[in-house]
């Protein structure tokens, strides 16, 4: 037998999976380390932790699985993007990781800002929504710029400054490369456009950055050496197994859901929802991110969209106002929100006029603004507490085809979405997704998307398939597919148009109470 082993770096914990060649999962393993925060804004990890929860799972992965060391034959994997880590010429980390949640380098984002009001223009701002929004102080080179101006001495001593998936590469094969998944979506590299865009870095003070950013730049699947000697004594591992270049999680669960051809949007639920797909032709615009040039499939563009809030709003409604529902769901065994969706099932469409918007930790996408709040308008003495429960759901599925609807106004057409993570237990959700947005929805038989796309990376790095697209008609297999109900599609399309006046309209309120309580 022949296994591909997956390594997910995840913002928790690092899990290490094997699969075999047709996708089939064999065994998970994780091991969480923790996330410190030294001050508000702030967020780091040790990549020293990192290195011992990755040799942990690794050992569980092995010894639970019974599969041979030589039967592995190829290793990929995905990190969080946006975590920087500078290191030493040895490969020895200088200081903890930057994670991506990390705003610190809100200074250096204005940098940028006031030379764009003053009339500074850059390719590569092509990528913020056409050039249209602002930039992210999550981003990697706001965090550079962060290390050269307030811990100068670390920043001088950088041999490398690189994101997490690189720092990962250089611990497993101790060669230097960079992703060209993250090199795209996270440090403006474009390559329609000649590579860096030199000017942007310099705009923002660190035009020498590129002294410390691997040179060899590499699409995602693609061969970059075998496993060291030294990493696989400690991971148990054969030395020389082909290791294949990595990318970012939310982007390998794109992978692993096989949306690796144009047409396919990857719907990533959760906690938060991320959109990701792919094009045949660039596609830049307001109210999305990208279209980032080879950043999952060579000759191909990828497009991104977010909410930030969708499940936890679920889940916010379900702590603080379904205290009944949660004491019997631990009675009887039932799921909560299964219950829950049996309350709100004779609610109507449109929730009889109840309409919830859902940005309650701010909007990412198509707005791109930390500011915005939730709204809840509509309420009668006629509504109850399942109208609530049920106008939530709509208004995420809302946000969902709002982000949908700006992708298409610069040309970019979802004709499938394919799902994974937490809210695919619900098919009544996973069905209102498809009512709302009018397109159909599919379910893959692995669960574990971002497992499963760091594994087949390491498939075709192994040479067991010739690319990203042919792993994925071989180990991405169909679990369900819904069709939307073009009656309700029709219905909700007035509650549609209302969500989305509704914050455009508040947004000055919004910001002016969102000021008021930051300065008390």
């Amino acid at each position: 037998m022949s296994y591909v082993m997956g390594i997910d770096f995840g913002t928790e914990s690092c899990r290490v999976a094997l699969f075999d060649l047709e996708g089939r999962p064999v065994t998970f393993a994780a091991t969480p380390y923790k996330t410190t925060h030294p001050r508000p804004g702030r967020a780091e990890q040790s990549p020293k932790d990192w290195w011992d929860c990755l040799i942990a799972s690794t050992h569980k992965v092995m010894e639970s699985s019974g599969v041979a060391a030589h039967e592995i034959v190829g290793i990929g994997y995905d990190c969080t993007t946006a975590t920087v880590v500078p290191m030493d010429e040895k490969g020895e980390e200088l200081r903890d990781a930057i994670m991506w949640m990390d705003v610190r380098a809100t200074e250096q984002v204005q940098r940028l800002e006031d030379a764009r009001a003053n009339g500074f223009d850059s390719k590569g701002l092509l990528y913020n929504g056409g050039g249209t929004v602002g930039a992210s102080a999550e981003w990697y080179p706001f965090k550079a710029a962060w290390i050269k101006d307030n811990e100068p001495e670390i920043y001088a001593k950088a041999y490398r400054i690189v994101d997490a998936t690189d720092w990962l590469t250089f611990k497993l094969t101790g060669e230097w490369s960079l992703s060209i998944n993250t090199a795209a979506f996270r440090m403006y590299y474009n390559r329609d456009f000649g590579g860096w865009p030199v000017d942007l870095y310099e705009t923002i003070g660190i035009g020498d950055v590129f002294d410390k950013i691997p040179e060899r730049i590499l699409d995602v699947g693609q061969p970059v050496a075998g496993l060291s000697t030294v990493a696989a004594q400690l991971l148990g591992l054969l030395p020389g197994t082909p290791v294949a270049q990595g990318m970012a999680d939310a982007f390998a669960g794109q992978v692993g859901l096989g949306v690796v051809t144009p047409g396919k949007m990857a719907l990533i639920t959760g906690s938060s929802h991320v959109l990701a797909g792919q094009s045949d032709k660039p596609a830049y615009g307001p109210g999305f991110w990208g279209s980032y040039t080879d950043g999952v499939v060579p000759g191909q563009y990828s497009v991104e969209g977010g909410q930030v809030s969708t499940g936890s709003v679920m889940k916010w409604y379900k702590d603080n106002f379904a205290s009944d529902m949660v004491a019997t769901a631990d009675k009887t065994g039932l799921s909560v929100y299964d219950l829950l969706n049996r309350a709100a099932a004779d609610v109507p469409v449109g929730s009889d006029g109840l309409i919830v918007n859902e940005y309650f930790q701010g909007n990412r996408t198509p707005y791109t603004d930390a500011k915005a709040r939730g709204i809840i308008w509509g309420l009668s003495l006629a509504h109850g507490t399942a109208h609530i429960y049920r106008a939530i759901q709509e208004g995420i599925c809302y946000g969902t085809a709002h982000i949908l609807r700006e992708m298409g106004k610069a040309g970019f057409e979802v004709k499938e979405l394919v799902a994974c993570g937490g809210m695919t237990k619900s098919r009544e959700l996973m069905q209102l997704h498809a009512d709302i947005t009018g397109v159909p929805i599919t379910i893959t038989e692995v669960g574990d998307a971002v497992a499963l796309g760091s594994s087949m990376l390491g498939a075709v790095g192994a040479g067991v398939y010739g690319n990203v697209a042919e792993a994925a008609s071989k180990m991405v297999h169909t679990l369900d597919q819904l069709t939307p109900d073009q009656e309700k599609h029709e219905e909700y399309k007035f509650y549609f148009e209302k969500y989305t006046e509704s914050y455009p309209a508040m947004r000055s309120l919004v910001h002016e109470v969102v000021d008021h309580e930051a300065a008390k």
